[in-house]
């Protein structure tokens, strides 16, 4: 039995990770502000912990609920962007100050304090991972325009090679994976799968997940 913790697990990407990844005896814990999907027909454990990862102190309130328990592997999908973002109609002139501070806290802020508070459940377990979701817009020549989106998806990949070193003597490994545009997300209520998006362009949800199985 494996247990896992997705920030950010109730919609998108997270909701087809909350599904596809664990197996029938796991449990995952969902980080989220909206309450997930819990439905446990396919014998997965889900529970949930509400948490605002905008909010600061987040992580260590993650890190209370979920108590003394061992995590096999977190996976960091928290990820926001302004509403017209990857549109021609992004106006860089057009974003407040508080949207674009609220992006980098919880694409990168909330990342590096929330994998810091469950640090202790990680050294837990024998065979712990860490895995961030990065974006193409934060690899380097990036066509992308969004400009806090794009530098919170490039710091993450520095907290991935940084905090690799910090835990080389715990044997933990640290990746950051950087899909581009991912395939509409449909999940059948009880069941792992979850159907690509029609275009060739999109990457199918179902592929993201063997990657990171």
């Amino acid at each position: 039995m494996a247990s896992m913790l997705i920030f950010g697990g109730s919609r998108g990407l997270g909701t087809a990770l909350g599904w596809g990844l664990p197996v029938r005896g796991d449990r995952v814990w969902l980080i989220s502000r909206s309450r997930p999907d819990l439905d446990g027909r396919d014998g997965v454990q889900r529970l949930w912990i509400e948490a605002d990862l905008s909010a600061r102190g987040a992580g260590a309130a993650v890190a209370a609920a979920l108590g003394d328990a061992a995590l096999d592997l977190v996976v960091y999908n928290a990820g926001i962007w302004v509403h017209n973002a990857f549109r021609d109609s992004y106006d860089l002139m057009a974003v407040d100050d508080a949207e674009t501070e609220r992006i980098i806290a919880v694409n990168l802020t909330s990342a590096i304090t929330g994998i810091r508070a469950l640090l202790p459940n990680l050294r837990k377990a024998p065979a712990a991972k860490i895995i961030f979701i990065g974006s193409t817009s934060g690899l380097d020549n990036s066509s992308g325009r969004e400009v806090a989106y794009a530098a919170s998806k490039f710091g993450l990949r520095g907290v991935t090679h940084a905090l690799r070193e910090n835990l080389r003597e715990d044997g933990i490994p640290v990746t950051c994976v950087n899909p581009g545009n991912i395939g509409t997300i449909t999940v059948e209520r009880g069941t792992t799968s979850a159907r690509p998006h029609e275009s060739h362009a999109m990457i199918p949800p179902q592929d993201l997940i063997a990657i990171i199985r």
